[in-house]
C-alpha cells in the first residue's frame, strides 16, 4: 500500500512512474469525448472517498472524472458531512472508512489531519491539499512543462509572489526531480524553510530574489499563485495587496525569462492582480494544460497507490 501525502516523501523513481504513465494515459485517450471511460479500466469495482474539508473545483471534479474514467466510483463527503475531528476521532473515521472505501483523498486545512488518517486508514490515502503543501498540482506541474519542452531536470523555475502550501510543494520537486527554483516575493511571504533546505540539501540551487525582474532573467518557468484566500479579512487582503503588487505576472515582467518561457498559475486566478489577462490568455501560458493534466496526473497517483 502506497499513501501520496507529499512529493518529498515520495521516492523520486515513483514520482517519475507517475508522470510516464499519466503522459501515457493521456496519449491514450486520443480524440475520445472528455467524459469517456477509458479503454483499461484498472479501478473497476473500486469506490473512491473524497473528502473536502476546503472547497474545490479542480481538484473535486478531476478526481470524481478520474476515478469514473478508470471504471472505480466515488463517494464525495464534505467536513460537515463526517465532522472531523469534532466528534468521532480523525483516526477511527479512518478505520470505518477503510471498511467501505478502496482509496481516501483528503483536502483538508491542518497536515496533522491527512498524516493521523494516513496512519489509521487500513487503504492508500492522498493529499489532496493541505495548508502546507499541494504535491496532485505541482505532480501535474511537471507534467505540463515536459509535455511542452521536454525534461524539467536543470531548468530554471520561478515563483512571483507569496510563499504558500503551492510553492512549498515546487521546492519539494525540485530536489526530487532536479531543476533550481528562484522565489520572488516579500520576506514576510518567505517560503517554508523546510522545503528550501530540503531542495538545497538534494542539490537544487535555491534562490530568494526581493526584485522581480531581476529573478526571473533566464526563466525556462513563472509560476504564480492567488495572492488572497476566501478566508482572508479585508484588511488582511489590502496589506497583501500592498506587499506583492511589485510581483504581479505581467508582459513587461515575462519579457525578462526566456524568450520560451511558460507561465503556469494552478488557479482559481484573480486576473489583473497577482497576472495580467494578457499574460494568462498569452503566448506563454500553458494554465489550460495544466488544468487539464490534474485530472491525468492524478488518475496515475491513484495507480500507483493501488498498485495498478
Amino acid at each position: 500500500m502506497n499513501h501520496f501525502l507529499d512529493i518529498h516523501g515520495t521516492d523520486p523513481a515513483a514520482l517519475r512512474q507517475m508522470i510516464e504513465a499519466a503522459g501515457t494515459m493521456k496519449r491514450a485517450r486520443g480524440g475520445r469525448p472528455k467524459g469517456a471511460a477509458d479503454d483499461s479500466q484498472p479501478l473497476e469495482g473500486r469506490m473512491v472517498a473524497l473528502i473536502f474539508e476546503k472547497p474545490s473545483t479542480r481538484t473535486r471534479v478531476s478526481f470524481d472524472v478520474g476515478t469514473r474514467q478508470m471504471g472505480g466510483q466515488t463517494m464525495v463527503l464534505s467536513g460537515s458531512d463526517l465532522q472531523l475531528g469534532h466528534g468521532e476521532t480523525i483516526a477511527d473515521t479512518a478505520r470505518v472508512l477503510s471498511r467501505y472505501v478502496d482509496l481516501i483523498m483528503i483536502r483538508t486545512f491542518d497536515e496533522t489531519v491527512l498524516a493521523e488518517m494516513a496512519e489509521y486508514a487500513s487503504v492508500p490515502v492522498i493529499n489532496g491539499l493541505t495548508d502546507r503543501t499541494h504535491p496532485c498540482q505541482i505532480m501535474a506541474d511537471v507534467m505540463t512543462y515536459e509535455e511542452h519542452r521536454g525534461p524539467i531536470a536543470g531548468r530554471k523555475v520561478v515563483w512571483a509572489g507569496d510563499g504558500n502550501n503551492v510553492c512549498a510543494s515546487f521546492l519539494h520537486a525540485a530536489g526530487q526531480f532536479g531543476f533550481d527554483f528562484t522565489f520572488a516575493g516579500p520576506p514576510q511571504l518567505d517560503p517554508d524553510a523546510e522545503a528550501v533546505g530540503f531542495a538545497r540539501k538534494a542539490g537544487s540551487r535555491v534562490a530568494i530574489e526581493r526584485d522581480a525582474r531581476a529573478a526571473v532573467q533566464g526563466a525556462d518557468l513563472v509560476v504564480t499563485d492567488t495572492w488572497v484566500s476566501m478566508h482572508d479579512s479585508q484588511s488582511s487582503k489590502e496589506r497583501r495587496h500592498n506587499m506583492l503588487r511589485p510581483y504581479q505576472v505581467n508582459a513587461a515582467l515575462m519579457a525578462e525569462a526566456k524568450p520560451d518561457a511558460l507561465f503556469m498559475h494552478c488557479l482559481p486566478a484573480h486576473r489583473e492582480e497577482e497576472v495580467t489577462s494578457e499574460v494568462m490568455d498569452g503566448p506563454h501560458s500553458v494554465i489550460w494544460d495544466e488544468a487539464e493534466n490534474r485530472l491525468h496526473a492524478q488518475k496515475a497517483i491513484m495507480r500507483w497507490c493501488l498498485g495498478l
